[in-house]
């Protein structure tokens, strides 16, 4: 077999060198792997063990004859090892490390070298145990685990490759960094930590009663101190060698427990609450996004497929979860609000928990979600604090759009940033009214995220008519109002869902509505208050589709949000001939509520009023579905707003249905679609939660299993969809691909 490499010189065969040249080993990806300690029984016994192909008898040699040399030792003896190989290192050798550092060995390089050779790519694998030496070495170790590679100035990008194709052959995920941002980061995700549970327990060992203190220990003390295992000189080493970005974290820390100790002092009890609250939703936060090990990638960057077989029937009695746009909004009054607010019933899904995130990085206590319930301590409309770094929504536009009116106002500023799929969605739409308004926002490239906002802005109000119907910018207007100098006027062309007007009566502020304007007025106050948040209309709308065109259907969705701004899906559905019925009408907290009892009957094709368009725009993917199952013709025009959504709902949903075999057509505003037989096929989500689980209830009318592709972000905004969805008789599974 032709090989990636000839020869790989690994020097160092403690753990992270032994596995790494067990790993390249055993992936066969060069031709050989050549190992070198000063412990000559270190080299023997990798021999012994296979992590290496041949002992570097003579260094020399070795180093000359090498296509690339991994240095693999502790970074204080970096500059001894790049002195000693030197001589030998040719024009075309590829010199990298796995130091945890990376500005000491840069600047060791350049004592060593004056100028640093081109083939010198710095590079650090965040993986590890306690365990040390070769016979400890796994080649597993990097198996799913980051590797940092922090490429010079002078660094070619071939030996970059290079260096990022053998940390590939390990199953590591590569990340490109600066060596003072590595460094930065380091010292405040591993190297504080370490010396904190060599502190502690070194602390704690002082103590008179020691013995007791380590018997009693619970878990909690030996998870925190296992790192406390880890080689001391090693740990020695690295404290020095990134000695200053390691007293900044220190000294950010020691501020912080200071802060802790003067609330325990002082029976401080809502400051204990915020530190703890912010501290265990941080950390569950960052673990949704990122997962809660150095080793995991994205949320979005494997491909989560959904699997739905044909056939089945819909029946049963379910309650979605909670409605997304309430369970925004009541994060967001109720920080702003004087008082407590306890909210019900709140979506536990990333984009409702990402404005949840906000507000605690802006000093709100919030304590929950616990099974739907939060109680938020709110600080007043003026006692927002500045963040400790951007603010990041994650696929949330609605998050975004609201914040920005919100944020224009404060003192600090703010910037707002998000994933993938929200970095394409425009901003201009909200940044160009509040810049009427006097703000200070700056959008990113083509108007889309991050969004930059300048503190210290006097607002002034406005009337604004806005070009297209959108209930995001409406709110945003109106959230900015609140603090703007006079009457804030919003016009919208077609009906929005109006939840920000019913809440921010709900919490005691005037609104005025005359007809399609809506205003308020700034200088009156928030008061907390008690939220039910009602079930999710555009979650029921999977369900409800998937009864209307499923014969034998019987199915019952209790508690969901009627809202009139809402209700589109359910005149289209009963326009088009669907056998359904609210039940059990009532209103919880200023929003109406229903049950909606929906059995199976024959569809037919209509002509989409427009009028119906705004009150059904997020619904419109499961609609397309119903349209394709339903006789005849169904025409949707007016929904232009569907090309700017999380992807450009109408082509991917025209693009996906054709592959299924429909009769369909994507217009500018809308698609033609024409009823009869859906076929099995592979199906593309492009990351819009909408359209994945659109596809998943086609399956109910398909001839064959429906392949779906890129579903991550359905836990964004429904987590618990398959298993609903499973519950009430549709066959579709989750995986990885």
């Amino acid at each position: 077999m032709s090989h990636w490499l000839n020869k790989v010189l690994v020097i160092g065969l403690g753990l992270i060198g032994g596995s790494l040249a067990k790993s390249l080993r055993e992936q066969r990806a060069c031709a050989n792997v050549v190992g070198f300690d000063r412990d000559q029984r270190e080299m023997q016994e990798g021999l012994r063990l296979g992590v290496i192909d041949s002992m570097a008898e003579n260094l020399a040699e070795e180093v000359s004859s090498a296509d690339l040399v991994v240095l693999a030792v502790p970074v204080k003896a970096t500059e001894a090892v790049l002195e000693q190989i030197k001589p030998f290192l040719t024009p075309s050798t590829i010199l990298t490390d796995v130091g945890s550092t990376k500005g000491n060995v840069v600047e060791a390089a350049e004592r060593v070298f004056g100028r640093l050779p081109v083939g010198f790519v710095p590079g650090h694998p965040i993986a590890g145990s306690e365990k040390s030496g070769v016979a400890a070495a796994d080649s597993q170790l990097f198996n799913g685990y980051k590797v940092i590679l922090t490429p010079l100035p002078d660094s070619a990008d071939e030996a970059t490759a290079r260096v990022e194709e053998m940390w590939r052959f390990t199953g590591a995920e590569v990340l490109m960094m600066d060596v003072a941002r590595h460094d930065e980061v380091l010292a405040a995700t591993s190297h504080l930590p370490h010396i904190l549970a060599f502190s502690l327990v070194d602390t704690l060992a002082r103590e008179e009663e020691n013995l007791d203190i380590f018997r009693y220990a619970a878990g909690g003390f030996r998870d925190f101190t296992r790192i406390a295992g880890s080689d001391p000189t090693m740990w020695h080493d690295v404290c020095l060698a990134n000695k200053d970005p390691l007293l900044r974290q220190l000294d950010r820390f020691t501020a912080g427990l200071a802060r802790l100790r003067s609330a325990i002092e002082q029976g401080n009890g809502d400051m204990m609450l915020g530190t703890f609250t912010r501290a265990q939703a941080a950390r569950e936060h960052f673990s949704r996004i990122l997962s809660d090990t150095a080793s995991s990638q994205t949320m979005n960057s494997s491909n989560v497929i959904f699997r739905a077989q044909p056939g089945g029937s819909v029946t049963g009695t379910i309650r979605v979860p909670g409605d997304k746009s309430i369970s925004h909004r009541s994060i967001m009054l109720g920080s702003l609000a004087d008082g407590i607010t306890e909210v019900s019933g709140f979506l536990e899904g990333e984009d409702a928990l990402a404005t949840l995130q906000a507000f605690r990085d802006m000093g709100v206590v919030i304590e929950g979600p616990n099974q739907g319930k939060v109680r938020i301590h709110g600080v007043g409309l003026n006692g927002l604090q500045a963040p400790p770094g951007p603010i990041y929504v994650g696929n949330s536009g609605t998050t975004i759009r609201l914040l920005s009116g919100l944020l224009a106002a404060q003192q600090f500023d703010t910037e707002l940033s998000g994933d993938e799929s929200l970095s394409k969605r425009p901003m201009e739409r909200v940044a160009k009214p509040l810049r009427l308004m006097g703000a200070q926002i700056e959008s990113g490239e083509g108007g889309r995220p991050p969004l930059k906002i300048k503190g210290g802005s006097d607002l002034k109000a406005i009337s604004y008519e806005m070009p297209m119907a959108s209930a995001q910018v409406k709110s945003c207007l109106m959230l900015a109002g609140l603090y703007a100098d006079g009457v804030t006027s919003v016009t919208e062309p077609a009906p929005t869902r109006d939840h920000t007007e019913r809440m921010l009566q709900g919490f005691g502020y005037a609104v005025e509505q005359n007809g399609s304007e809506v205003s308020v007025t700034s200088g009156g106050t928030l008061t907390a208050t008690q939220i039910d948040v009602p079930a999710d209309i555009s979650s029921a709308t999977f369900f409800l589709v998937a009864a209307a065109i499923t014969p034998g259907s019987d199915l019952t969705l209790e508690h969901v949000g009627i809202n009139p701004t809402r209700v589109g899906v359910l005149n289209i559905l009963k326009l088009m001939g669907a056998n359904l019925e609210l039940m059990n009408e009532r209103e919880v907290g200023g929003e109406p509520v229903a049950d909606i009892h929906i059995r199976y009957a024959p569809l037919k094709g209509i002509q989409v009023p427009e009028d119906q368009v705004p009150l059904a725009i997020d619904e419109f993917p499961a609609l397309f579905i119903a349209a394709c199952c339903a006789e005849g013709e169904t025409v949707v025009s007016g929904a232009e707003e569907l090309r700017v959504k999380e992807s450009d709902r109408i082509q991917v949903m025209v693009d996906g249905l054709k592959a299924l075999g429909a009769d369909i057509e994507g217009t500018p505003d809308g698609a033609i679609i024409r009823g009869g037989q859906l076929h099995g096929g592979e199906v593309f989500a492009h990351g819009d939660h909408r359209i994945a689980m659109s596809f998943s209830i086609a399956a109910l009318r398909s001839s064959g299993e429906i392949k779906i592709n890129d579903c991550a972000n359905v836990a964004t905004s429904f987590p618990t969809f398959v298993d609903l969805a499973q519950e009430v008789g549709l066959n579709v599974n989750e995986g990885d691909s």
